[in-house]
């Protein structure tokens, strides 16, 4: 089950509601929510509301880290096999809609880059960045 929508639009409240009813677990689509360290800023359920049901993926990531689409794919391949696991209804609940595009339709595949062609490419950024940043100065 998905539900997507802005802040502060009640879809936490909704999905509260559904666990009780259907049986689930709250699965987190929110791309600031992962994030262990903004727990205040980006309106986290409480600690109430977390032990009112289960709650995957809310502050599993240290703000340090990147984190992305891909990989929110591959938690939440996780997180639909534990709610598989207990027997539960997994309802995502969200607001970052490139998440919600990458579970209804998936990802396109990116072929890797050869690691010659990053380090050009880095080089090549770091003297134009240089040579504006110094063009800059006269």
């Amino acid at each position: 089950m998905l539900i997507a929508g802005p802040t502060a639009s009640g879809k936490s409240a909704l999905a509260l509601t559904l666990v009780q009813v259907l049986g689930g677990i709250i699965v987190n689509t929110d791309s600031m929510q992962v994030y262990r360290d903004l727990k205040i800023i980006t309106a986290r359920p409480s600690p109430e509301e977390e032990a009112r049901a289960s709650h995957l993926l809310y502050g599993h990531v240290d703000a340090a880290e990147n984190y992305s689409v891909g990989r929110f794919l591959a938690d939440a391949s996780t997180a639909l096999k534990e709610a598989e696991r207990q027997r539960l209804t997994p309802i995502f609940v969200g607001g970052t809609g490139l998440y919600f595009k990458a579970l209804t339709r998936g990802l396109a595949a990116v072929p890797a880059i050869a690691a010659i062609l990053l380090i050009v490419s880095r080089v090549a950024f770091d003297v134009r960045a240089f040579t504006c940043a110094h063009s800059a100065q006269l």
